[in-house]
């Protein structure tokens, strides 16, 4: 297994513009493990499975309906052949995603996936809630990513063209859903970088990973 690095955070901190650009200049690929969440939530959308029956989302797991892929550029998730990357980023996907990560089943159904990326890979960025705590808890680096909730959801609203102050409410609610769940809540890693990305441009979020992870990686 090559070496890996987390990026965690809240929906909108900036994790996957992050990821995308530090994946770019390291020369590795970039795994959205929300795109993982998502990706289900929109297959058991389209596939009408009960979102409340754990056992039938863990099945939807392994279907061949079902494929991610990690490039420098996107995860891209595929539903029966058809590349739906663009649809699982709409918010209702989202809301579904959250609700459905709950359940114990499902999250350990989708975490071999998840660590299977980095056995692919000689070097490997994973972004999500849970990286530097449950999927990588031995990540050579981590890092946490964060900022004002009225700032994440301008991004988000700005990214899908929505209402800013609903995106908000749902934002919120989410963070309320991952932080408090039971099995592998978002929080920040022990030993991980936090960064404030509220005032800061991406240029200037890519430099502070980059500065943090290559020595860590090069040891």
């Amino acid at each position: 297994m090559g070496y890996v690095i987390t990026i965690d955070g809240p929906a909108a901190s900036g994790k996957s513009s992050v990821s995308r650009e530090l994946s770019k200049k390291l020369g590795i690929p970039w795994v959205s493990t929300g795109a993982f969440y998502r990706g289900l939530a929109y297959v058991a959308q389209q596939m009408k499975t009960n979102l409340d029956n754990p056992i039938a989302l863990s099945e939807l797991c392994f279907s061949f309906f079902f494929k991610i892929a990690a490039t420098t550029e996107k995860t891209q998730v595929w539903f029966d052949g058809q590349d739906v990357t663009e649809k699982i980023a709409h918010e209702d996907v989202g809301n579904i995603a959250s609700r459905i990560s709950h359940f114990p089943e499902v999250r350990q159904s989708l975490l071999d996936h998840q660590r299977n990326c980095a056995l692919e890979n000689s070097g490997l960025i994973a972004e999500g809630r849970d990286c530097g705590t449950v999927v990588f808890p031995r990540a050579e680096a981590k890092i946490y990513l964060t900022a004002r909730s009225e700032d994440r959801a301008s991004r988000r609203a700005q990214e899908l063209g929505l209402d800013k102050d609903i995106l908000e409410r749902q934002q919120k609610q989410r963070d309320i859903q991952d932080s408090t769940r039971k099995v592998a809540p978002m929080q920040i890693p022990q030993d991980a970088l936090v960064v404030d990305t509220s005032e800061l441009n991406l240029e200037e979020v890519v430099q502070k990973a980059y500065q943090y992870a290559v020595p860590k990686i090069n040891r």
